[in-house]
């Protein structure tokens, strides 16, 4: 079994779990963004741990964020983004060595807003009405289309390097591979859904397809400079959390918008 097919296998069992919790929508889906951001913050935190940051504030404000955004308005997701400030701000004065408190508080804040907010964009694109899951899930695809795309083509075909700096295997014939066929992955998807054009599912593929390797980079990044090869062991020999969201912690986002441009 060649590497692409194993990474297939892998995400086989994690992506039916994810079809099912977007299919029930709710508490349930809320419920299980937190139980995985959770486990994302604290893989930060863990590469993060020379930095101190202050965990059990950014536990609290995540969890907060996305039930503002699963249960609220627009103001309480705003307001409940503004929150872990203040819970921050409280744990760094109950710390009793305050050495290096500074950078302690923006690690914390940083690993928050990079997971919370992506998170909390899942949930304001699942609750769209009337096709919120199904464009979720169309995100969802191009992500993962134009991720394991790259990897495929980047293998065959790769000669030229995109940041030997950042991520040394990644080539630039695997992010045009990879951006077409995230595109071609989200019209696939668009051809069973008779309220989305073709022309805007090839629109939602591009946007999507062209964050998912910036959302990997981005990673990349951190972990090079905090001297980490992967942030996890939840896949195994794929690594962690992290290592598996971080396009779509990009791709979310920018599908939010998107969508709300094209169908509403």
């Amino acid at each position: 079994m060649n590497e692409t097919t194993k990474r297939i296998v892998v995400a086989i069992p994690w992506i039916a779990f994810a079809l099912v919790i977007i299919a029930l929508g709710g508490p349930v889906f809320a419920a299980a963004l937190v139980f995985f951001g959770v486990i994302g913050l604290r893989e930060f935190f863990v590469m993060a741990t020379d930095y101190r940051p202050l965990q059990i504030p950014a536990y609290i404000g995540l969890a907060g964020m996305i039930a503002a955004a699963s249960f609220g308005t627009s103001f309480n997701v705003l307001l409940m983004m503004a929150v872990p400030f203040l819970l921050i701000f409280i744990g760094a004065v109950r710390r009793s060595d305050r050495e290096g408190i500074t950078t302690s508080m923006a690690m914390t804040i940083f690993g928050l807003f990079w997971i919370g907010i992506p998170l909390v964009h899942a949930v304001l694109l699942r609750e769209l009405p009337h096709h919120g899951g199904a464009l979720l899930i169309d995100v969802l695809v191009g992500t993962f289309a134009a991720d394991t795309g790259a990897y495929a083509v980047g293998r065959m075909f790769g000669t030229h390097k995109l940041s030997p700096k950042l991520s040394p295997n990644k080539t630039i014939e695997g992010l045009v591979g990879g951006f077409l066929i995230g595109i071609i992955g989200v019209w696939c998807a668009g051809l069973y859904q008779d309220w989305l054009s073709g022309t805007d599912a090839l629109i939602l593929g591009a946007a999507v397809a062209s964050m998912a390797p910036i959302g990997d980079l981005f990673e990349s990044m951190i972990k090079r400079d905090l001297g980490t090869k992967d942030t996890g062991s939840l896949f195994g020999p794929h690594g962690g959390l992290l290592d598996r969201l971080d396009a779509v912690f990009f791709t979310v986002v920018i599908g939010y918008y998107v969508s709300i441009a094209l169908v509403y």
